[in-house]
């Protein structure tokens, strides 16, 4: 047994001399195991027209909003549009009960009537009492008078015979004087009467008209108030009350908004805002990247700063006819502040940014597909592209895709090279 032992040892020593020779062979000959080459996807550095923007959180509003609540108070009969529902301005959007309005309304009407036909009476002539007294007292006057002239009259003729003494016909003149003045005070209280009393009455008249008017309007707005109506075209994006609930003031019914120009409000920071101006363009975009409203101008940049934030709000208004974007909605405004013409701009993918920065690192390769790692300098981001500012220059190749973690000065091939390089293995495979 212990001679079987020795004959396979000797077997496995004569396999392994010739392999250890191999081995030892191939590490004295002094070659360098080949280079890993990495495949990615590149991109040439470009330039073009860039234009300089802001952006911010913002929310959008509609240009126009009002809560629909009831002036009077009133059970609600019907309604004629429901949430969701396109208006117009002017549109009843429901009615109140108003049989008790309208009763009003009645009694105001015919308590006009009434005062228009006594303006009517009044001003055709009708006098009072007091003036057919001041006649009278004028016909009394006027007759003594008369008969005080008469008097005076033949005492004159029979003092000129002598008949009488200068005493009577002094007595007479008396009397004369005293019917005189009698007759012109009943003659002025007369024309005072007439004259002042048929003003007053008049007047009192057209005042009472004047008063039944006020009455019958305010019946009047009081019936108008039953209807409940949209103030502007817009649509209902919501409703609280129900046919049968009592609506009153201070508890809206519906809120109606007009959403066909939307108000992109934006909460701009402080150091940025120096930037924008009113009329410059902007754009919206919800969070979720799902709406994106039209461009637009910017209409409001307020002048007062939020303490807290220590921000500025700007308005971007955008025409919104499709109605694409619905009130409420949040996500971020741009604004456009400027152009930089010819700016150098590489894909976004290229860049790898250092996090809270505008500045990063990207792969640029050279004629030997060799990958050198450069330090950049980015300016704006417009969509899938970024402008470089400082780090590479128009006509250099940058790496998009395979990137991360490539170290500096490694082989690298494109994708086209990788297509030629798999069409070449597979021809060699199918080598017998």
């Amino acid at each position: 047994m212990q001679g079987n032992r020795q004959k396979a040892q000797g077997k496995r020593q004569k396999w392994l001399l010739p392999l250890c020779a191999v081995m030892m062979g191939c590490s004295q000959s002094g070659e360098a195991p080949p280079k890993p080459v990495v495949a990615v996807k590149v991109a040439p550095v470009q330039t073009q027209d860039v234009q300089i923007s802001s952006t911010a959180p913002a929310t959008i509003f509609p240009r126009e909003q009002a809560s629909i609540a009831a002036r009077i108070t009133g059970p609600i009969r019907y309604l004629r549009v429901h949430k969701g529902d396109s208006v117009k301005a002017g549109d009843v959007l429901a009615a109140l009960e108003s049989r008790d309005v309208v009763a009003a309304r009645g009694e105001a009407a015919a308590a006009l009537a009434d005062a228009e036909a006594n303006l009517q009476k009044t001003s055709a002539g009708t006098l009072p009492t007091d003036i057919e007294r001041g006649r009278g007292q004028l016909a009394s006057a006027e007759a003594a008078l008369n008969q005080a002239q008469k008097i005076y009259d033949r005492r004159s003729e029979l003092f000129k015979l002598g008949a009488i003494p200068g005493r009577d016909l002094l007595t007479s003149q008396t009397d004369l004087a005293k019917a005189q003045a009698d007759y012109d005070v009943a003659k002025k209280s007369l024309e005072l009467l007439k004259t002042q009393s048929g003003e007053r009455d008049i007047a009192i008249a057209r005042a009472r008209v004047e008063q039944a008017k006020a009455h019958l309007a305010q019946a009047d707005a009081q019936l108008s108030f039953t209807d409940l109506r949209s103030p502007f075209p817009g649509t209902v994006t919501d409703q609280f009350q129900y046919p049968g609930d009592m609506a009153q003031p201070g508890t809206p019914t519906f809120i109606v908004m007009d959403l066909s120009v939307v108000t992109a409000r934006a909460q701009v920071p402080e150091s940025q805002v120096g930037q924008v101006k009113i009329g410059q363009a902007c754009s919206f975009t919800s969070s979720d990247a799902t709406v994106s409203a039209g461009s637009g101008r910017v209409t409001v940049v307020n002048k007062a700063i939020d303490a807290t934030r220590r921000t500025v709000e700007v308005w971007c208004e955008i025409q919104n006819q499709s109605a694409a974007v619905r009130g409420g909605v949040f996500g971020q405004a741009t604004f456009i502040t400027g152009k930089v013409p010819a700016a150098v701009v590489v894909p976004l993918a290229a860049v790898q940014f250092k996090e809270g920065t505008r500045t990063g690192t990207v792969m640029v390769v050279d004629a030997k597909n060799i990958a050198h790692q450069r330090d950049v300098q980015a300016g704006e981001t417009m969509g899938d592209v970024v402008r470089i500012v400082e780090g590479v220059k128009p006509g250099e190749t940058v790496v998009t895709e395979g990137s991360y973690s490539l170290p500096d000065g490694a082989q690298v091939k494109t994708g086209e090279a990788s297509k030629k390089e798999a069409g070449k293995g597979e021809k060699v495979e199918k080598e017998p």
